[in-house]
């Protein structure tokens, strides 16, 4: 692929944010973010480098379920703002360079939607079959449960119309009838509205949810993976460069398919929950093993398809892919107390605290995921390095208000505190007034400096987006090393995932017929020999991204 053709696949290399709405910035007063605050920090993102915004849900909702309780799919929470506060979002952001994809929450609505109003109130009403119903609970309604700490059971009995309603996610969420085609109808119609309106795309959410049948008494007349293929059709038909990011906590090879196996034409992006997971197992035992393992497991994808890989999500941190053992393992490292712990299989913290502060351990751990095949996920104050607020319920301790300054409520709002939709966090080491944006904006040091610079390198980067990748032959454990090869370009991105120094040698691949090389970022000494040994000395924690320069006239 020639250079000039990457913007048709732009996804490929960007560098997402994803950030709730809610908790960025409060214009107006009342303690809730909103578009208009969310504008004003635009040039935050801007200087950042990202280049597309993941919103997550701005839409009407009963806030039973921070958004994904959607009563409305048409509209704008009023407490966010209004559809003009959104358009004058999506146009200055544009003016900036940056894209804006949404999730698109569409496995189930919230029970206050008017469509499940109208089902629950009568078993003759039009809108009955946009949902599943049953006359009997089936066997398997207990079964593989989301939220085990909230319910017993995915099936939910409506006293008024003597019917269980099934629900994968919380009894106020209905799941959708998919099976229904009035159903998939209406979901075009979603994204066509919000494309129209200037998104470039969507984070789909719980897309194997969406697409099962479970309990429906006939099976869709159409294979469903073939409705997610004309979903993306239509989408690209609306808008060309479109993207579909899904949400697919699966194994590899059952992620496959939702890109639509070896044609794609499915799903254009997943989050890779797999190699997140290897991750936490890598750093806990400073060992490259688990990641090099599922690097190799890793799909080969169509061209125009990539992973999008991330540290830290808005969710718990999964670890449901680790066995037993290895999840315990991971626990004792990074959430040791039940109360950092969620559902048995994930923690609630953010990476700063898990890594007790030690900034190169954090960089090292985002290194990593810029490293990694595919595209890079920030959630937001990531870049500053923001910790969670473990007093705030379940997932949500992740999303506490944006530091912005040492100002009064880190400068997220200057409503009373007690109005605050969501509490800052308390800790002295890493309230506000320790952890904020203005005091790193102009420190070289700072956590926000470094994170610009990677990512502008990221960028700089594309071996890593449309590249082929192959593992660089150290045989120390605790060094992950990768080079990445495209259009006769190459690059080598070198980590040591211990916490003492590493030095290492081997002789990779056509290495003596390299000439120099350039450091991108990170330190440590290097010497490529004239046989083509590499040596490297890395610090603790250590990264050193290489560009490797072709030999001139025979010489270096």
């Amino acid at each position: 692929m020639d250079i000039s053709r990457t913007g048709d696949v732009w996804w490929k290399n960007a560098v997402f944010y994803c950030l709730d709405v809610e908790t960025f910035q409060d214009s107006n007063g009342d303690g809730i973010g909103d578009f208009a605050g969310l504008t004003r920090r635009i040039d935050h993102l801007a200087g950042l480098g990202v280049t597309c915004i993941w919103l997550m849900p701005f839409y009407p909702t009963a806030n039973q379920d921070d958004g994904y309780d959607v009563t409305d799919y048409y509209g704008v929470d009023p407490r966010l703002g209004t559809l003009g506060d959104l358009a004058v979002f999506l146009r200055t952001a544009r003016d900036r360079g940056i894209r804006v994809i949404a999730d698109l929450v569409v496995n189930h609505t919230s029970d206050q939607h008017p469509w499940f109003a109208a089902a629950s109130a009568d078993r003759n009403s039009p809108y009955r079959d946009w949902y599943v119903w049953r006359d009997a609970l089936p066997p398997n309604g207990s079964d593989d449960l989301v939220f085990p700490d909230k319910e017993n059971s995915n099936w939910e009995w409506h006293e008024a119309t003597s019917q269980f309603y099934l629900h994968r996610f919380y009894r106020h969420q209905p799941d959708l009838n998919i099976g229904n085609p009035r159903v998939r109808d209406e979901i075009h119609k979603i994204v066509g509205f919000w494309l129209q309106l200037g998104l470039s795309g969507f984070r789909v959410d719980a897309v194997p949810f969406l697409l099962e049948t479970q309990g429906q008494d006939t099976p869709p007349e159409l294979d469903l993976h073939d409705w997610l293929r004309d979903l993306r059709s239509f989408i690209t038909r609306r808008c060309g460069d479109a993207v579909l990011l899904g949400e697919v906590n699966l194994p590899y090879q059952e992620v496959r398919r939702f890109y639509g196996d070896e044609d794609g034409g499915e799903l254009n992006m997943c989050l890779d929950f797999n190699m997140n997971q290897a991750l936490a197992l890598s750093l806990v035992r400073e060992d490259a093993g688990a990641l090099v393992h599922c690097l190799r497991a890793m799909p080969q994808l169509h061209p125009d398809d990539g992973w999008a890989q991330f540290a830290r999500n808005h969710d718990e941190w999964s670890l449901d892919k680790l066995t037993e053992a290895e999840r315990q393992e991971v626990f004792r490292a990074f959430g040791p107390k039940k109360d950092m712990q969620l559902f048995g299989r994930g923690l609630r913290r953010r990476i700063p605290t898990m890594l007790k502060g030690n900034a190169d351990h954090i960089r090292l751990v985002y290194s990593l995921v810029f490293a990694l095949p595919g595209a890079p996920v920030l959630f937001y104050g990531e870049e500053i390095g923001m910790a969670e607020n473990l007093d705030i319920p379940g997932r949500l301790s992740v999303r506490s208000p944006m530091q912005w300054s040492d100002d009064p409520n880190g400068g997220f709002s200057t409503a009373p505190e007690d109005k605050l939709s969501r509490p800052q966090v308390p800790s002295r080491k890493w309230a506000p007034g320790a952890i904020n944006v203005s005091a790193q904006e102009h420190e070289p040091d700072a956590m926000l400096t470094w994170m610009q610079r990677l990512i502008r390198r990221r960028r700089e980067m594309p071996e890593i987006a449309f590249g082929e990748w192959s593992f660089i032959p150290f045989p120390d454990a605790e060094i992950f090393a990768l080079r990445y090869t495209w259009n006769s370009r190459s690059v080598l991105l070198l980590h040591n995932l211990s916490k003492r120094p590493s030095r290492s040698q081997c002789r990779p691949d056509s290495a003596e017929a390299w000439g120099r090389l350039a450091t991108i970022l990170g330190s440590g000494p290097f010497d490529l020999a004239k046989d083509g040994t590499l040596s490297i000395d890395l610090p603790a924690h250590g990264t050193l991204w290489l560009r490797v320069r072709p030999r001139v006239d025979g010489g270096l």
